[in-house]
């Protein structure tokens, strides 16, 4: 079933389609909102649960998504809008793969086929989107936090009748933010409630302590319903104040450590425990959230689920089917393109060509935080599983880990999602880059990645990294120079070491080149011309490459292009070179333009009393909305037909009828004015603005 297609049909057809979604979502299709789900009973419940999870199965197989995360919280979040008022009392989810279920009911049912589609609902829940989205999602572990401000925030504004209610994975548990939440938690007078969703597995399989801890961790029902009854009658005869309450908590802490032989980490900190329940028996989970909702001081309630629950692949597979693409909902087959004969991903050469290093190089070892499937870094996982190491969601402690196996002899290559590594920014520096440990850091999905959005666009990472001293900053133009630059990291007294790539396909089919040196902070020069130099940095430079060509079969124009291949240190014999000749300079770069590598160039160029006519293109000043790759470069000027009509705009004096052009062209498609920082191309320099 899609319903993107109504707005195309006739009346007739459209009752028909509309019939038959009533017909098969006899419950669901009359909730548009949580207050119509609350008109139900309980015992109706199983059948919404039933009937959201086949309308996710529906949708998801024809537009692909997050999927199994979302099949395993189905329970729980029809339960959550049931017994809270939302979008009054606030429910903050963490991460945000599993809130698919949370749209449908929250009116975004008939829109949710344009999901994660440029212009559609986004990939993630947002308050940008929907009042009944009560934070930003995308990076993990920052539910407790945001909810325990949003507590605190409803008492010191008079609004204490208002339930505050954080959902969060056991993986994203392991992230060090999570505990920093947890410990303020623990000492900040609240009546928040933590849901822990325990599916035991995270996007791949959730490790460490925090996962063999929460498999093990029991609690009777019985006790803790004694124990509330007791708490109640105490305090209704005055017998229980605050201070006592905390010593008999501790007392009863103690004693129940001792009788478990294990301590409830959650307890020791003054966090009441429920669990763990079954998080698939909505009614159960609907009774516990009764009893709790009203319940003084911070809870926790330990739910235990299945990934990918109700479908039976997801189920087996859970992480194949975390986002599994387009797929039969009836056979569940999987719907693959044929790859053969094309370019590999970026991801999977940096995988391959990290085992074929791990071979020759003893001291290589592997550092992931909790993506090996999604780096490729489980083919080294596979043939050596005693040198890679899955830290978990912890980016910090990712950096922090591989830079202490750096100082005492080791050759970490650590591999983080580029978005990801925002969060390791104080470890780059002070762990990995004051000493100038041999830390190879492979930032993968840098650039725009596409329909994730904003929160996973690897859009700040030359920016934010170009100023610390002593990394090294690289990024490859091909499969090739991925190798070569991987080869070259890991070669004696580096020092720290930063490679960069993007999500998806390289532009060789044979890639698996001889490997060589490629010495720091070279660059290359791909194309001798005499008008305009242009400079690039990463994959990009293989459009710019067909760009050029374009343009030079259809003007006079004669265009030299560069390859920098550094960011940081820059090629300067060859910046000499390139600052003698031209004084017209185009710099373009899969990373946003300040503070990137165009103002690196002008930087230089500045410092050594060179004065061209620089212009430089990237991604703009805002946070770039979700779509396709190709989508969103055209939105900001960086597709291929964009760099061209510029180009000769700028070099043929056409630029009225270009910028012009784009003007029409972002009406036409009714962009937000935000958007129009294409239009905002400056000449740096001693030239003045299009």
């Amino acid at each position: 079933m899609i319903r993107i297609s109504k707005k195309a049909l006739s009346l007739q057809s459209y009752s028909r389609v509309e019939h038959m979604d009533q017909e098969k979502f006899s419950l669901l299709s009359k909730i548009k909102y949580p207050d119509d789900l609350r008109k139900l009973s309980i015992d109706q419940l199983p059948q919404v649960c039933k009937e959201l999870r086949e309308d996710i199965i529906d949708e998801v197989a024809v537009n692909p998504g997050h999927f199994a995360s979302s099949l395993g919280v189905v329970e729980i979040t029809v339960a959550l809008h049931y017994v809270f008022n939302t979008p009054e009392d606030r429910i903050v989810w963490d991460v945000g793969h599993q809130a698919y279920g949370h749209k449908i009911l929250t009116g975004r049912r008939d829109s949710f086929c344009t999901n994660r589609k440029l212009h559609g609902i986004r990939p993630f829940p947002t308050p940008l989107e929907s009042e009944y989205d009560t934070f930003a999602c995308g990076h993990a572990s920052n539910s407790i936090s945001a909810a325990l401000g949003m507590a605190v925030a409803a008492k010191k504004t008079g609004k204490e009748d208002r339930h505050t209610v954080a959902v969060i994975g056991d993986g994203a548990m392991s992230g060090g933010l999570a505990f920093e939440g947890l410990n303020n938690v623990s000492s900040t007078p609240n009546n928040m409630l933590i849901i822990l969703n325990d599916n035991d597995m995270s996007i791949d399989r959730a490790v460490g302590g925090m996962e063999k801890y929460l498999l093990n961790l029991d609690t009777n029902e019985t006790y803790n319903k004694l124990r509330f009854k007791a708490s109640q009658w105490l305090h209704s005869k005055g017998y229980l104040n605050e201070d006592r309450k905390k010593g008999i908590i501790r007392l009863n802490n103690a004693l129940k450590s001792a009788l478990s032989h294990q301590q409830n980490i959650f307890e020791g900190m003054n966090i009441r425990y429920f669990g763990p329940f079954d998080g698939h028996d909505v009614k159960e989970v609907v009774r516990v959230l009764m009893q709790l909702k009203d319940m003084k001081g911070p809870k926790l309630l330990h739910l235990h689920t299945t990934k990918g629950k109700g479908y039976e692949p997801a189920e087996k597979s859970a992480t194949i089917w975390h986002a599994p693409g387009k797929f039969d909902p009836e056979t569940g087959e999987r719907i693959i393109a044929d790859t053969s004969n094309q370019p590999p991903k970026f991801q999977d050469v940096f995988g391959n060509t990290l085992l074929e290093l791990a071979e020759k190089n003893q001291k290589i070892v592997g550092v992931t935080p909790a993506m090996p499937t999604g780096c490729s870094m489980n083919i080294m996982m596979k043939a050596m599983p005693d040198r890679v190491f899955d830290v978990g969601i912890a980016e910090g402690h990712a950096v922090t880990f591989s830079a202490g196996m750096a100082k005492d002899g080791l050759q970490p290559f650590c591999n983080i999602y580029s978005s990801f590594a925002q969060r390791a920014y104080d470890n780059i520096i002070h762990d990995m880059a004051l000493l100038n440990l041999p830390v190879v850091l492979c930032l993968d999905r840098a650039g725009l990645v596409g329909e994730d959005g904003p929160t996973h666009h690897g859009a700040f990472d030359l920016a934010a990294l170009r100023p610390i001293p002593h990394l090294t900053i690289a990024s490859p133009m091909d499969e090739h120079e991925l190798r070569n630059l991987m080869y070259s990291a890991q070669l004696p007294g580096q020092g720290s070491y930063v490679i960069r790539y993007p999500r998806g396909k390289g532009v060789l089919v044979d890639w698996k080149n001889e490997m060589e040196e490629i010495k720091t902070g070279t660059g290359r020069k791909l194309k001798d011309g005499d008008d305009v130099a242009v400079l690039t940095l990463g994959p990009i430079g293989n459009d710019v490459e067909k760009v050029i060509a374009e343009i030079e079969t259809a003007s006079a124009l004669s265009i030299a292009h560069y390859d920098m291949r550094f960011l940081k240190p820059l090629d300067e014999a060859l910046l000499e070179e390139i600052a003698k000749k031209f004084d017209r300079i185009i710099t373009i770069e899969d990373g946003v333009r300040k503070g990137g590598f165009g103002s690196a160039i002008l930087e230089w160029m500045s410092d050594h009393g060179y004065r061209p006519q620089i212009t430089r293109m990237g991604i703009p000043d805002e946070f770039v909305e979700h779509g396709t790759v190709a989508q969103l470069r055209e939105i900001i000027g960086l597709d291929n037909e964009s760099i061209e009509i510029y180009k000769i705009g700028h070099f043929l004096e056409f630029v009225e009828v270009a910028v012009l052009d784009a003007n029409a062209f972002y009406c036409f498609h009714n962009f937000p004015s935000s958007s129009l920082n294409v239009l905002d191309k400056s000449h740096d320099g001693n030239s003045n603005k299009l």
